[in-house]
Formats: structure tokens, sequence, C-alpha cells
């Protein structure tokens, strides 16, 4: 089978930081392995136990530990079972599927029903939301409400502007220089300020040892996403250059029927969160 990893060492420092990652988190967790028609797939359960079951995809090229690190707001409310995504770093299968069709879609519904489930709460950003989408075409019936954050899959920016970030990636490759991984993250995060130190920790360790994936969740198809009815929130960051809101929300609101739509404003694709965002994402998901 073809790796996803550089190295014969690399898998072992991503899950090394992988797992320093889950404990410092300071939680009981659970891990779950689930067979789906892709490949075996690795899930957290961790959480409220009292509280609804929470399906949580993490972006791409990122890992299901750092996102939690970012997810005490959801772990407070929610049962949640955070899958790591086939093909991606972490201790699923490395199955790299097609981000085009819905291959991505039916892993996402296979995975819900192996954990038992015949729909579930969704929440995911970026690559992970874009799997979403997906499912929400493939099969609209599992998903019973959505928070698709900065979404890949529904009007995604030309491939030109994801290009600025190529040039100083292939310089950190060669060189190893941290200014140059900075320069490969800014035009997501826009400040030096916005590179928290948990996430340059994971970047560098997933481009010092993952081949990274350059291709995203592609926009799904209107009349197939209109055949989904869920409660579906959408936050689109303004400036974000990968999935800019000016794209994002008016397709959205034109085929998700059962929309609201959220712009975080002035904000690029990596950002925080402020404590009112959480407390709607909450109030939205236990609606």
């Amino acid at each position: 089978m073809t790796t996803i990893y550089k190295k014969s060492n690399s898998k072992a420092i991503v899950l090394s930081l992988y797992d320093e990652q889950m404990k410092s988190l300071g939680m009981p967790y659970e891990d779950i392995f689930v067979n789906t028609s892709f490949g075996k797939t690795h899930v957290v359960k961790i959480g409220n136990d009292a509280g609804k079951p929470l399906f949580l995809l993490h972006g791409g090229n990122s890992t299901t530990a750092h996102n939690l690190c970012f997810s005490d707001y959801l772990l407070s409310e929610f049962q949640v079972y955070a899958v790591d995504i086939i093909g991606h770093p972490g201790k699923s299968d490395e199955v790299s599927l097609s981000a085009k069709g819905y291959d991505y879609g039916k892993w996402a519904s296979d995975v819900i029903g192996a954990l038992g489930f015949t729909q579930m709460l969704c929440c995911a950003g970026s690559f992970g939301a874009g799997i979403f989408a997906k499912l929400m075409c493939y099969a609209p019936e599992k998903v019973e409400r959505v928070i698709l954050h900065i979404p890949s899959g529904i009007n995604n920016a030309l491939s030109i502007k994801s290009m600025q970030m190529a040039v100083p990636m292939v310089q950190y490759t060669l060189t190893g220089k941290k200014s140059y991984l900075i320069k490969c993250i800014l035009p997501m995060a826009l400040t030096e300020e916005n590179i928290d130190d948990l996430t340059y920790q994971t970047v560098k360790c997933i481009m010092d040892n993952v081949k990274v994936k350059s291709g995203m969740p592609s926009n799904v198809d209107e009349e197939d996403m209109k055949k989904c009815l869920a409660p579906t929130l959408v936050m689109a960051a303004e400036l974000d250059c990968l999935f800019p809101a000016s794209l994002v929300i008016p397709r959205a609101e034109k085929i998700i029927p059962n929309c609201q739509t959220y712009l975080v404003e002035k904000r690029g694709h990596l950002h925080a969160l402020t404590e009112s965002e959480k407390h709607m994402m909450v109030e939205f998901l236990n609606a």
C-alpha cells in the first residue's frame, strides 16, 4: 500500500505528537476502530456522556488531536465522536479517497452506521466540512443537524488563490527554515499573531513527515444538495483565501434548503472563534 508518510519513522513521529496533544486535554477518552467500505477508521469518543452524540471532523492535513485542543466548548456539551479522516494523518487506514465525487460522503455514512447510529449531529471545518457537504448529498437522511465552518465543497475559490502558499512551501521543504513555513501559513492566518504555538507545531510536524494533500473536496451538485433538509449553519470567513464568504454564503443560501449563514468578519481561514460564536454553535446543535 502506498503510504501517506515521507519517511520510515514519519508515522511514529506524527502519532507521538497526536498522543501528546490528546494527553494535554486532561480528559478520559476511548479509542474506537470501525470498518467502512474504504478501510478501518479510528474514532475518539470523548466529552459529555450525557450529551447528544456529535460527529466531529478535522481539517485537511491536520489531525483529530489538534482539532480537539480547540473544541472545549463542544466537549463540555456533547458526546463527541471525533474521527480521523481516512487517508489523512492519524490512526485511520492510509487509503486516499478522491476529493471529487461522493466517496467521502459514502465513507462518512459508513462511519455513522458502524457507530450504531441512523443519523448524527455533525460539525466540521474546512476539508472536514467539505466531507459533510458530500454526506448531505450522498446520504441526507444520516444528517440530523450540521455546522459547516469555513467549508470546502460549497463554492471553492479558484486553485490559483492557494498557489501563494506553494512557493514558500517548496522553500521550506528545501531549507527547513521557520521563516518559510510562517510565510506558507500566513495567507490563511493573515498575521503571525494568529499562528498559535499548537497550530505551528502541528503544521511543522505534518509538513516534515506527511505528503501534503492539495486537493479539497469539490463543489457539490446543487440538485443533490437540495435533497438534504437537515438544519444547516454555514459559517464563512470574510478574508478566507480558500473559501471566501463572498463565494460560499450566496451559494449556500441558494442550494441548501434549510440554511442559516453567518459571516465571520475580518478573519481569514485560520482564526479563533469568539465566545459568542461558540455559544451560537452549541445552541444551534442543541436546538
